[in-house]
């Protein structure tokens, strides 16, 4: 199953839903992070990771594709911006939204700021493993229905 969190830029949130599913997901699952522009990587993003023993650091800010929507299987939006503007996407995939506000329009001393940032992982981490304990059920589901 391929999984493919959408942005805006894919240059925060979608890199770290990206980073959380890559460290929980069984190997069954595949993952891709894209943005509907590429911004580069959000440093505050990759710092706040490594906090918590993941990098994403040498992850690419991609610029979303067909082939990458022809190949997803499911597809999660991260903000607003990218659910309202997400392709068409091809028969059989499935979609869901998370509403997460952006972590780097905080404002507020540095440590203010990382805080949000802070908060932002923590919440996509409980997202992804969430969606990963409903794709495995569905996927088990599916296999005792063959």
């Amino acid at each position: 199953m391929n999984l493919l969190f959408l942005c805006t830029g894919n240059s925060c949130r979608s890199q770290m839903a990206e980073g959380w599913a890559r460290r929980l997901a069984p190997r069954w699952l595949q993952v891709d992070s894209a943005g509907i522009e590429a911004h580069g990587k959000n440093p505050r993003a990759i710092a706040v990771m490594a906090e918590a023993g993941v990098d994403i650091s040498q992850q690419e800010s991609t610029k979303l594709t067909d082939a990458m929507l022809q190949r997803a299987d499911y597809l999660v939006t991260v903000c607003g911006h990218a659910d309202e503007h997400c392709p068409a996407l091809p028969p059989g995939t499935r979609k869901e939204h998370w509403p997460l506000d952006d972590p780097a329009k905080a404002t507020g001393s540095e440590e203010q700021v990382m805080a949000v940032f802070r908060a932002t992982r923590d919440n996509i981490r409980k997202r992804v493993e969430d969606l990963i304990t409903r794709l495995a059920r569905d996927r088990f589901r599916h296999e005792d229905d063959v």
